[in-house]
């Protein structure tokens, strides 16, 4: 065996990556020292890019496909390792097979309530989570940007920071958006849109992407949840009288045996005494009196007068007064009202307790 072919057996032949799991995002070639036989065969398979980086530096970048590792195939790196045409000899380069392939199924949800004003509502918390999807759409920059020299990176150790570059969107977008918080269920698929649109300008510095993103549930806090839904019971009710003697009626029909069935004829015959307008006295039930009510005020005629064959009129019983007081109208004055049986004179009418009696001669004149 010559030298040739025993430096030839030392080196790399072939390279490539199978994926056996399902979370790692990159893997790097490993052998000792590095050595990479020049004209090896790279294979690079679907949902996968190799990158080579050396002596520190990225040098290329290889998408799916059978790759001899010459001159014509590493441009960057036939430049700089400064190679001439011909030069067949091993060189040291770190490969990085990194999966372009979607990771789906990722979890994110807000950690701490979001405050927002809803214009029902008011000023209220809301909570979200869902699920979302990513891919590297640069695995240059992804290597660069997140992974550095790590030689086998998970999505485990880059969801953190996603779902909350995820969160602290969201808490922006719905919070711009005005969407009442009865109507945001009815837009959830909108809100996706506009939260992954925005998660993307974020994430595509690192060599990332969003291919989608699902907003599950908004929820609100448990008290106003409660509040929600016993709004939502006093609607479907309709007429409590209806309701009580549903529930009465439901109570005593339910076929229960010994003190729940006696608590349920117990509660139907207090509801239905309520509905009868009837209360538990000393003696057994008795009607319940209600409150008079008061008569209605009496009506004020008004008053026409009857002067040198004019009528005039019509006027209060207090115009009247005045007039009397200023001596226009006397107890021989023609008045009528309405409901009077022709025209009389005032001092034979209820007018009459206006004009004032003289009083008698004083003793002793």
């Amino acid at each position: 065996m010559g030298i040739f072919d025993f430096l030839s057996g030392e080196f790399i032949d072939v390279i490539h990556w199978t994926d056996d799991t399902r979370d790692t995002m990159v893997w790097r070639f490993e052998r000792e020292d590095h050595e990479i036989k020049y004209g090896a065969k790279l294979t690079v398979r679907e949902g996968q890019a190799a990158v080579f980086v050396h002596e520190g530096q990225l040098a290329d970048t290889f998408m799916p496909g059978l790759y001899m590792l010459e001159t014509n195939n590493m441009p960057i790196l036939t430049t700089l390792q400064h190679w001439d045409h011909g030069f067949r000899s091993p060189f040291k380069s770190e490969v990085y097979f990194i999966a372009t392939r979607r990771f789906t199924d990722l979890k994110w949800g807000t950690k701490n309530p979001i405050m927002i004003r809803d214009p029902e509502f008011g000023p209220t918390r809301v909570r979200a989570y869902g699920t979302y999807s990513v891919k590297v759409s640069d695995p240059g920059k992804f290597l660069v940007e997140i992974v550095g020299t790590d030689g086998e990176f998970t999505m485990d150790e880059i969801s953190y920071q996603i779902r909350n570059i995820i969160v602290q969107a969201f808490s922006r977008i719905i919070a711009s958006a005005a969407i009442p918080i009865l109507d945001m269920a009815a837009n959830t698929e909108e809100l996706g849109r506009l939260l992954a649109g925005a998660i993307s300008e974020s994430i595509a510095a690192y060599g990332l992407e969003l291919p989608e993103l699902y907003i599950e549930n908004i929820s609100l806090p448990p008290a106003v949840e409660k509040a929600l839904d016993e709004r939502t019971s006093r609607g479907l009710v309709g007429s409590l009288d209806d309701h009580l003697r549903y529930k009465a009626a439901e109570a005593m029909g339910q076929p229960s045996s010994g003190a729940g069935q006696a608590m349920g004829m117990g509660l139907g015959a207090a509801m239905g005494m309520q509905m009868a307008g009837q209360t538990m006295g000393p003696w057994g039930a008795r009607p319940v009196i209600e409150a008079a009510s008061p008569p209605p005020p009496p009506v004020e005629h008004v008053w026409h007068i009857a002067k040198d064959g004019k009528t005039e009129g019509p006027f209060s019983k207090a115009e009247i007064g005045q007039r009397a007081d200023k001596g226009s109208v006397d107890r021989e004055t023609w008045v009528w009202t309405a409901g009077q049986d022709g025209w009389k004179r005032a001092e034979d009418t209820e007018l009459a307790e206006l004009f004032t009696v003289s009083p008698p001669p004083p003793p002793g004149s």
